[in-house]
């Protein structure tokens, strides 16, 4: 059963038959904007606050992947389709999430990650992100040398550096997609500034495809880390740090995106 102040369900007006969960990124928030565009095109959408809540860690940090499936299984109650459409930590989470939850139909990630990555940890530093099944999964932990060169920082940089730095770790931290057979689509900006989303979304890409695996890809060369789809505002919270694009180049990406996540998702087009 769903709790109050942590998920925010959108009903539609006409059901297409698709259940999606809607993850933001490292805010952890509520994305109920998102949701409610999807709802406009027939999703039954949620929005979920996957950290910071009653009964969650207090950041991203161990959190349990089956609290990801137990909103799934709320959803399904009510659908025929299931779907996880997640941004920057959030798209980590979805693809971690259906790599292991078979129930999963369709994968929308918005700068995506091929790796999982540490939270902060008030005792120990660094964990995963994430657990499974009650086990940390394997994470690439940051390079503490990293020194940012601008102001706002750039991360790009300290995620590039952290894998060269240990690719031992880079290597178990990947996140086995080869094990999701549902649809796929990875949205990413080249000029994202906060981590090489583009880069790591062909990587994504060929790793199914050596599975037999189909993945849609699709990226726009000034675009950042933060995609605007049709009908969505810009956003501008979060803290302070260099996410790259320009507004009208995120927006270009989101609507060349838009009709490869209509398919994916099996929304109604008139909404």
């Amino acid at each position: 059963m769903l709790r109050t102040g942590k998920f925010k369900l959108v009903r539609p007006s006409r059901l297409c038959g698709t259940g999606v969960l809607v993850l933001a990124g490292s805010s952890g928030a509520m994305d109920t904007e998102r949701a409610e565009l999807l709802a406009a095109h027939g999703a039954l959408a949620m929005s979920m606050r996957w950290f910071g809540g009653q009964d969650q860690p207090a950041t991203p940090s161990n959190v349990p992947l089956e609290s990801f499936v137990e909103a799934l299984d709320d959803l399904s109650a009510d659908t025929d389709r299931l779907a996880i459409v997640g941004s920057s930590f959030g798209a980590e989470a979805a693809l971690s999430v259906a790599s292991r939850h078979t129930a999963v139909n369709a994968v929308v990630a918005l700068s995506p990650s091929a790796y999982v990555w540490p939270g902060p940890d008030g005792v120990v530093g660094m964990t995963s992100h994430w657990t499974w099944q009650g086990a940390q999964l394997d994470f690439v932990p940051l390079d503490g040398t990293w020194v940012a060169a601008e102001d706002p920082p750039a991360f790009r940089g300290l995620y590039q550096q952290s894998l060269i730095s240990d690719p031992e770790a880079a290597i178990a931290a990947l996140i086995p997609v080869q094990d999701f057979a549902g649809d796929l689509v990875l949205v990413a900006g080249e000029d994202d500034q906060v981590w090489p989303a583009a880069d790591w979304s062909q990587l994504i890409a060929r790793r199914r495809r050596e599975a037999n695996l189909a993945t849609v890809v699709v990226t726009h060369s000034d675009a950042g880390h933060r995609i605007v789809l049709p009908g969505e505002r810009p956003v501008s919270r979060g803290q302070a740090m260099a996410r790259g694009g320009t507004p009208e180049a995120d927006a270009s990406l989101g609507a060349s995106a838009w009709p490869h996540i209509v398919q994916a998702l099996a929304l109604d087009v008139v909404g």
